[in-house]
């Protein structure tokens, strides 16, 4: 016997003992039925003894699973007694969501979702313009939740934190109006060659998105816009790209700028992978709420499916055993 059991593959179990359906169990616990076979089967092997039958048609309790089951649930029960008493404690305080920067979409969206299936809990927007500041600040706990490319993120800091995925959002470049570029309903990549394309170069807050445009640029002869002057409130913004002329690289549901047009990129589409992004230690009721609503977002509007011809890199793919990871 092992010395003690990680109470997650006890709550897969329980889950799969209650539905007797694997694909059933993964959705009522946010999981792929993958990932919940797997910690079904490291239970097993832990305990010496097989809990379920499996069959193509049915999945039945063994006696050793029926012998389980009871126990399961009461170390489960005070769990769950024991994290909702903790997370009391911390009930009173807000939760600080980062948004990147004011409107957009995607995380507007989960956020106003999740204060919708947490009517109770204070869920205060923050915008600290990319993820790897607003990262630093997480672990510093002066930031809670925040969206961003986690893949882009140094392994120092990833290391800190858990991801749920939530969207691969196409990308887009927001272009003055009298660029020739303008035109276009949709610019493929190739149309940016000989362009200089502003990505956030210089600001160490954005790195992970400097990071992904390199690539994307990088063979398609797009050369990346030097480092400007740190601009701080769409004013500013607008002020600083106005005098450079430059496009901007950005994401489809960027906000409009005054005197440009925003256009979709294609052949390939490029893809900007936004996770939800935490804290490890971190237990709030409002981190639930944000988890549940980015789930049910990404499933109705299918935001975790690849379009044809998409284009992103291999590390920034999400697993594909599931949503959470």
């Amino acid at each position: 016997m092992p010395a003690d059991l990680d109470p997650r593959l006890l709550r897969a179990f329980v889950a799969v003992a209650e539905e007797l359906h694997f694909t059933r169990a993964a959705a009522r616990l946010y999981v792929a039925q993958q990932a919940l076979s797997r910690d079904v089967r490291r239970l097993e092997r832990e305990l010496g003894a097989e809990l379920f039958l499996r069959s193509t048609r049915q999945v039945m309790l063994t006696a050793d699973g029926e012998r389980l089951l009871p126990y399961a649930r009461r170390v489960l029960a005070a769990q769950d007694e024991l994290l909702a008493a903790c997370t009391s404690f911390g009930q009173a305080r807000p939760l600080l969501v980062d948004l990147n920067s004011p409107g957009l979409v995607t995380g507007r969206r989960v956020l106003h979702r999740a204060r919708e299936l947490a009517p109770d809990c204070e869920l205060m927007a923050r915008y600290e313009s990319g993820l790897t500041g607003a990262a630093e600040q997480i672990l510093s706990g002066r930031l809670d939740v925040s969206f961003g490319r986690f893949a882009g993120l140094d392994p120092a800091l990833r290391s800190g934190l858990e991801r749920q995925p939530v969207r691969y959002e196409p990308m887009a470049v927001v272009l003055p109006e009298e660029h020739p570029l303008a035109a276009l309903p949709e610019i493929p990549v190739a149309g940016l060659t000989g362009e200089t394309v502003y990505a956030g170069a210089g600001n160490p807050r954005t790195l992970e998105w400097t990071d992904l445009a390199s690539r994307l640029f990088e063979g398609n002869g797009i050369r990346l816009a030097p480092p400007l002057p740190l601009a701080v409130g769409d004013e500013e913004f607008e002020r600083i790209m106005g005098k450079t002329r430059y496009p901007v690289l950005a994401v489809v549901d960027f906000p409009a700028l005054p005197r440009t047009v925003r256009r979709p990129l294609v052949d390939p589409v490029p893809l900007s992978p936004v996770s939800l992004v935490w804290r490890r230690s971190l237990v709030h009721p409002g981190l639930d709420a944000l988890r549940r609503a980015a789930a049910e977002l990404a499933e109705r509007e299918g935001w975790l499916r690849l379009p044809v011809e998409a284009w992103i890199p291999l590390e920034d793919a999400f697993p594909l055993l599931g949503k959470i990871r």
